[in-house]
Formats: structure tokens, sequence, C-alpha cells
């Protein structure tokens, strides 16, 4: 998890925790986080998007789960 900002590793330890599910939304991030901007965050780091951080792959429309587990 070394090179990972604040943001994944606090995803990462929720999944850990069984406190976010796979697949997610941006209200899922939300809601756990206590974040406003989750499904931003969720679209701009997912595979084929440009993003050079693709952390996640979208499965449905709005619905991301990550590309590599943890």
């Amino acid at each position: 998890m070394t090179g990972e900002r604040e943001t994944m590793q606090l995803i990462r330890k929720a999944i850990r925790q069984g406190r976010l599910k796979e697949p997610r939304r941006g209200a899922d991030l939300n809601k756990v986080l206590g974040i406003t901007w989750g499904g931003n965050f969720l679209a701009k780091h997912c595979l084929d998007t440009g993003s050079s951080t693709a952390r996640f792959v979208r499965v449905s429309r709005g619905l991301y789960r990550l590309k590599d587990p943890a």
C-alpha cells in the first residue's frame, strides 16, 4: 500500500473492516468516509478513463470494484 494517498488507504481499510462492500457506489464512499465527492473519485480513478491511477473497474453504471483487491 505504499505510495497510496490517504483516501485509498481509508477505502482499503474500510473494506478490510467490512464497512465497504464490493461493488460500491459513490454514495457508499460518502457515507463511510464522511466525504461528498465519492462518485467523482471513483469515476476519476476508474480503468479506461485515461487516469494514470486506475484503481477501480466499472461494473455497471455507477458501480465500481477495486481493480486489485486488497
